[in-house]
């Protein structure tokens, strides 16, 4: 009987000993929602795949093939150029570096650099897989592929320097679309979705989750497609976004979700 106490007893301690070793569990991520300030037209035939403000010009990019192109302009207002991709490519996610602009292609496996005041076209680099979305945090491009993962590129050679997963804890997040780098932080469409991730790009953290459904009337949703296109407004703390075929756009604020 007394054995049988002892080993209970040590039994206990050592349970005890593995629950204070155990790590906490994640926190669970911060929720946000958007708060619309304006509403601006957009291009309905727009199959809109990367949206990105340089000074006071935004820039689009659109897919499919045969109706691919890139657009600058002011927002809410026909662009002032235009540059249309031949099939058979299928235009994926865009970034302004200075005087270039980076574009990407679906699964033509080529990323093309124009100049960001033309859209003239100045070179294609090859890369392996699919192009889905793309921004720059200054010193280097984040390109995502669909997958869980945000891959980093050098700006000037497009040559790949590194990548991260995208997780909370233990939870992988896939399906990463077009992204928009902002206040030191990430933004990732998730395709098919009305989500978006906020992202630590140094661990693939993910910091907050903004929730963006209901913004287009019955009768818009029936001719549109899904969310996609983020752009960080200059000097600001605000956003504009869209989706693929939507007719608006939205002026927007991340708040967090009541």
């Amino acid at each position: 009987m007394r054995t049988l106490i002892t080993l209970t007893l040590a039994t206990v301690v050592a349970l005890a000993g593995c629950a204070a070793a155990a790590p906490p569990a994640p926190a669970t991520v911060p929720q946000l929602t958007v708060q619309v300030l304006e509403t601006l037209p957009h291009d309905p035939a727009a199959f809109t795949q990367g949206l990105e403000f340089s000074g006071a010009t935004l820039y689009e990019g659109t897919g499919l093939v045969g109706q691919s192109s890139v657009r600058a302009g002011a927002p809410g207002q026909p662009p002032t150029t235009r540059v249309d991709l031949p099939a058979p490519l299928f235009g994926e996610g865009i970034t302004v570096t200075g005087p270039t602009l980076w574009q990407l292609t679906w699964q033509n496996g080529v990323a093309i650099e124009r100049d960001a005041r033309t859209l003239a076209e100045l070179r294609r680099v090859s890369y392996d897989g699919e192009g889905w979305g793309l921004c720059h945090d200054g010193g280097r491009l984040v390109m995502s592929d669909g997958s869980d993962r945000l891959t980093f590129r050098d700006p000037a050679t497009f040559a790949v320097t590194g990548e991260v997963t995208v997780h909370h804890g233990e939870q992988t997040f896939s399906q990463l679309n077009e992204l928009e780098c902002a206040g030191g932080a990430v933004y990732a469409n998730v395709w098919q979705t009305d989500r978006i991730l906020r992202i630590a790009p140094a661990t693939g953290e993910v910091t907050g989750q903004i929730t963006a459904a209901g913004l287009l009337t019955p009768a818009q949703a029936s001719a549109a497609d899904v969310l996609n296109g983020i752009a960080a407004v200059p000097g600001t703390d605000e956003f504009l976004i869209t989706g693929k075929l939507w007719p608006v756009m939205f002026r927007v604020k991340f708040v967090p979700a009541s």
